[in-house]
């Protein structure tokens, strides 16, 4: 079902370009302007009703090129309560000097029902010596407010992408060429 899910929000952007307008989007039984912004992994069900008169009857003129209904694990998301984008705390906390090269870490963790970030899996990381200061950054990182379903406290998660120094291209790898 998740991947069916995906691969519809991958297509959207085609099928909205092969309809003459974009249709109504409701979100947590909310109309949206946008939905790029809704990260895939956070959606739980999306169902596209199509643009008939009982569409049109319930919805409004609003739903003349259609209705879809996204409904998030969530009724409001995870947030940061620092100053700045976990990622931007994170890189923040971590000493890198420059004369370093290039490393990135990519890291999905969850936040806990108590608002703690909680590293779950490895995506990627080019740097041992990055890995261990990020993940060290995560354990001390200030506690979130968790995301809520129902009025209660729920798991919720994301990923993290570190690269510094900031703005240091990455090294192409290297490629080996028999002749």
């Amino acid at each position: 079902m998740k991947k069916h899910l995906i691969y519809l929000l991958l297509l959207l952007p085609t099928l909205l370009r092969a309809a003459p307008g974009q249709p109504l989007y409701i979100v947590n039984g909310i109309r949206t302007e946008r939905i790029a912004d809704i990260p895939p992994e956070d959606i739980e069900q999306c169902e596209m009703l199509p643009a008939d008169e009982e569409t049109i009857a319930r919805y409004g003129q609003q739903a003349s090129n259609g209705v879809m209904l996204i409904t998030l694990r969530y009724d409001e998301p995870a947030r940061f309560q620092a100053d700045s984008t976990f990622s931007g705390y994170i890189a923040s906390r971590v000493r890198w000097d420059e004369s370093e090269p290039a490393a990135r870490v990519v890291l999905r963790y969850k936040v806990t029902p108590e608002g703690r970030a909680v590293v779950d899996s490895e995506l990627e990381s080019t740097d041992n010596r990055l890995k261990r200061r990020v993940l060290k950054a995560v354990a001390e990182a200030p506690a979130w407010r968790p995301a809520r379903k129902n009025g209660q406290a729920v798991e919720s998660e994301g990923v993290l992408h570190i690269q510094l120094p900031a703005g240091k291209p990455m090294p192409r790898p290297v490629e080996l060429v028999f002749r």
